[in-house]
């Protein structure tokens, strides 16, 4: 009899099985790809002998390429782009044929702390190892250019011995933890957060527990709203509690790049001296449950995305910190955002005075003539802030006016313009293997443009300025975001040029409402066009706000014709 072709005489199929993310919590411990393989054949961590002992002395020939373009980087270093190379060509070449044999080396100042001493060890490392580069980051540290391997032991040695590192400033691991730079000053704040920010420092930064995690894992802790908190992984945020008292309200899942979301409350209340376990147990849940299978969903927003709040609060109680965490309420912002440029008056009487560099462009020689100021006018130290400015605290009242003059005379402007005070640049393609277009000059320029062309402008503005769409510069939550691209020009031919995010923002202040902003289809702008076009928009604003309207909440309603 001949078998029958009937689907009941068909075997039954079997259940699909679920491909693993690589969750090594559920048992996918399987390196899935380069970099899952790199960190598993060798903690990263442990590269620094290396190059202490084989690469300083052999140069950049002797260096392993999975050393070189991985592990490095858990030692602040990433090979810098060799110049000359255009932006077409950044997603074609190799990553030999992109980089030069010099490297990026970012210095971890976690909160942004910096006293006398720590500023001229990395002025003078600036100017003797770096040809005098030195960019403050929207990362609150300072990052530096064209250092040689060979250099890199004696500046460890240097910047250790006045107690600075460059542990894990960057790679899958613990980034600098930011801070407000007014932290244990500020006449607003009620808990200064530095304890557990160096409690923290010094009990997971270069631990091997916490060294491999499926991508960067990016932390802040402070009482104000005076950071972007939402744009991080793990945030900390200043809260009263009704019956418990001041604490800190728990974000957890934000991250921006090509795939932004904002962080979410957890609605727990931390008290300070818990901070620490706090944050030790969601760095656990994402390196364990983490997702290492592929590259651009391995961070922890993604795995916030899946589970939401509340299985995410379950399992960091249950599994990580065996107790229940007290249910707490949001933090109560200010009336307006919180940047700390200008003088302000500290708790104990004293002043603060916060200046702006262009674009946080710096140098080793600036920097070593703002710690003869900052000496000069009887302060001892100075505070990075997010925005890629800075801060010298305890200037006595009859030092304030001498001092912003002497900032001025050095290119630090304590009291600039809104452009100045609200534009931000990453790296871009001077220095960045992933850029696609120039930043911090063409920066400079829109900055001076604006300056000169709308003299009158009362409002602030946020423009942010992106060489690539990871969003280093946090393009995505500002007033005018501007992603780097390759456009087409009136000629038709390809250059240089951004594609354009209108109010977006961040929760900094009262009825201030967090999103990614309004994209109109198509709006793009060559570079060289760039500053007629951010002028023209300015100015829309102006003649069409609403009294005291935000840039924000006028984008959301303006017509069209007025954004282009």
């Amino acid at each position: 009899m001949a078998p029958s072709n009937t689907p009941a005489a068909r075997p039954a199929a079997r259940p699909r099985k679920a491909r693993g993310e690589g969750q090594w919590a559920l048992g996918h411990r399987e390196p899935l790809n380069p970099n899952e393989r790199s960190k598993k054949d060798d903690n990263p961590l442990n590269v620094r002998a290396r190059i202490e002992n084989i690469y300083a002395h052999g140069g950049f020939s002797s260096i392993d390429p999975a050393d070189l373009r991985g592990r490095f980087r858990w030692w602040g270093l990433y090979t810098q782009r060799r110049a000359g190379i255009d932006g077409g060509r950044t997603a074609v070449l190799e990553p030999e044929e992109l980089e030069d044999e010099y490297f990026m080396l970012r210095v971890r100042c976690d909160g942004g702390a910096l006293n006398l001493a720590q500023l001229r060890v990395i002025a003078g490392i600036a100017t003797e190892f770096a040809r005098d580069s030195a960019d403050i980051t929207d990362r609150q540290n300072i990052q530096l250019h064209w250092i040689r391997v060979e250099d890199v032991p004696e500046i460890w040695r240097r910047l250790e011995a006045v107690g600075l590192q460059t542990t894990e400033a960057c790679g899958d691991c613990p980034r600098v933890v930011l801070g407000s730079p007014v932290a244990g000053i500020s006449v607003d704040e009620v808990i200064d957060g530095t304890p557990a920010i160096d409690e923290i420092v010094k009990r997971y930064v270069g631990n091997p527990a916490y060294s491999n995690l499926p991508r960067k894992f990016k932390s802040q802790i402070s009482w104000l709203a005076d950071g972007p908190y939402q744009a991080n992984d793990i945030s900390f945020v200043g809260v009263v509690h009704p019956d418990h008292g001041p604490g800190f309200d728990l974000w957890v899942g934000g991250g921006l790049s090509t795939n932004p979301r904002l962080a979410e409350r957890l609605g727990v209340w931390v008290p300070l001296a818990e901070i620490p376990d706090v944050w030790e147990g969601v760095v656990g849940i994402f390196r364990d449950y983490g997702y290492r299978r592929l590259r651009h969903r391995a961070r922890l927003k993604f795995l916030l995305a899946d589970w939401g709040v509340e299985k995410f609060r379950e399992v960091l109680e249950k599994e990580y910190l065996g107790r229940a965490l007290v249910d707490g309420p949001a933090p109560d912002l200010p009336e307006k955002p919180i940047d700390h440029i200008g003088v302000h008056k500290q708790r104990d009487g004293l002043n603060y005075v916060g200046a702006a560099p262009v674009v946080g462009r710096s140098s080793g020689e600036q920097l070593t003539k703002l710690a003869d100021l900052v000496e000069k006018h009887g302060s001892q130290r100075v505070r990075l802030t997010a925005y890629q400015k800075l801060l010298v605290l305890d200037v006595a009242d009859d030092q304030v006016e001498p001092l912003v003059e002497g900032l001025r005379a050095i290119g630090l402007e304590a009291r600039p313009s809104a452009f100045r005070r609200g534009t931000m640049a990453c790296t871009g393609i001077e220095y960045c293997k992933l850029a696609i277009v120039e930043t911090k000059a063409r920066g400079e320029e829109l900055v001076a443009r604006l300056e000169d062309r709308l003299k009158g402008f009362d409002a602030d503005l946020s423009i942010h300025i992106n060489g690539c769409p990871n969003a280093c510069a946090r393009t995505q939550v500002a007033d005018i975001g501007l992603k780097g691209q390759l456009v087409l020009n009136s000629h038709g031919e390809q250059v240089e040029g951004f594609q354009i995010h209108l109010g977006g923002a961040l929760g900094m202040a009262k009825g201030e409402t967090a999103g990614f902003g309004r994209k109109v289809r198509g709006l793009k702008t060559t570079a060289e066009e760039l500053p007629e076009y951010v002028e023209r928009v300015a100015q829309n604003y102006l003649d069409g706000r609403d009294g005291s309207e935000t840039f924000a909440n006028w984008v959301l309603r303006a017509d069209e014709e007025l954004l282009k």
